[in-house]
């Protein structure tokens, strides 16, 4: 079979090596999330004092840490898949299906995604939109960006993922194979 070219194996790992980071670094953002929860649980029971802002950080913080986790996901292998009929397939059958589902389906969703956020981030940017559901009133652009964000960390994998399977589909060989999260 044929070997994939070095600049190909390159730029997947680069791109995985990338993503990988970006994955550890948001899965960091749970430490807000937890410490303000902690604060309110506190705050709330122990001093009968709730707090204005821990849902609003919480709401923020979770929602981010999803959405930004998502291209680490693609890269580990796990977003959903029908496993009991995938792992009837063979590995040439498995590239095709997922090479077709890369340009067809992925790639233009990513990019309407992409797009339809990216505008919606920087109106909300321009008039410095802020939060209406308390007074503490937090700037909600930063975390509206997050969602074109994803989108781009997702279409960056997807690059390394269309190698991957391109590869799978042309020689029936996994290229590589990370090691699977458990959900």
């Amino acid at each position: 079979m044929a070997a994939p070219s070095p600049v190909t194996l390159a730029v997947i790992r680069a791109i995985d090596t990338v993503i990988d980071w970006s994955g550890k670094i948001v899965a960091w953002s749970c430490v807000p999330l937890i410490a303000a929860n902690t604060y309110e649980v506190v705050s709330r029971y122990g001093f009968n004092e709730p707090t204005e802002w821990a849902s609003e950080v919480t709401m923020f913080a979770y929602g981010s840490m999803f959405m930004l986790g998502a291209a680490y996901a693609l890269l580990k292998g796990a977003h959903i898949r029908t496993d009991m009929l995938w792992e009837k397939f063979s590995n040439f059958t498995k590239g095709r299906i997922d090479l077709f589902a890369y340009l067809v389906l992925f790639y233009p969703s990513m990019l309407a995604l992409f797009y339809f956020t990216g505008i919606r981030f920087l109106e909300s940017m321009a008039i410095n939109e802020r939060s209406a559901n308390t007074a503490w009133q937090p700037l909600v652009w930063p975390f509206r960006g997050a969602i074109p964000l994803t989108a781009l960390l997702l279409m960056i994998q997807g690059v390394s993922e269309v190698l991957k399977v391109g590869h799978m589909a042309r020689t029936g060989e996994v290229l590589v194979q990370h090691e699977k999260i458990e959900i």
